[in-house]
């Protein structure tokens, strides 16, 4: 299982995410541009030591990630979609895509991608932090393939 971050802006989630990605074995792919030098310290701060126990797959673009899925199927997870997370059947070999911090993903790439799903939360809120986001889905989707013990 994977995590793809579209053009992520916050340094500090980036590195929470990859701390997330050693805990559970999951690759962390980060699509360009990032909003962020790639050696900035915040990145570090939240990662701690556990960025060296992490596969990071940097892509210029969304297009050098779509190349490279293979048979793996790109599950979005964004505010617009009708399914839940939880209605869903994920396969180990998922690629869990996140959208950037500000603007979610574009349209052409919401598209392009095989499902659409959304974490349920409150009608009052907008939505949730990027790494909390993140932990949700791959526990749920690490439970449902049985990958976690």
């Amino acid at each position: 299982m994977r995590i793809a971050l579209y053009e992520p802006e916050i340094a500090g989630n980036v590195g929470a995410v990859l701390r997330l990605g050693a805990c559970l074995g999951a690759r962390v792919d980060l699509i360009g541009p990032l909003g962020f030098e790639w050696d900035d310290r915040r990145v570090r701060r939240a990662a701690m030591d556990y960025i060296d126990h992490v596969e990071i797959v940097r892509h210029a673009g969304f297009d050098a990630l779509r190349a490279g899925l293979g048979s793996s199927r790109l599950v979005l997870f964004t505010t617009k979609a009708s399914q839940s997370l939880y209605d869903f059947a994920f396969r180990d070999d998922d690629v869990l895509l996140f959208g950037k911090e500000s603007a979610g993903v574009p349209a052409a790439v919401a598209e392009s991608c095989d499902a659409r799903l959304r974490i349920p939360i409150r009608a009052e809120v907008r939505s949730m932090n990027l790494a909390s986001a993140a932990a949700m889905v791959l526990g749920e989707a690490m439970r449902q393939t049985k990958a976690l013990s």
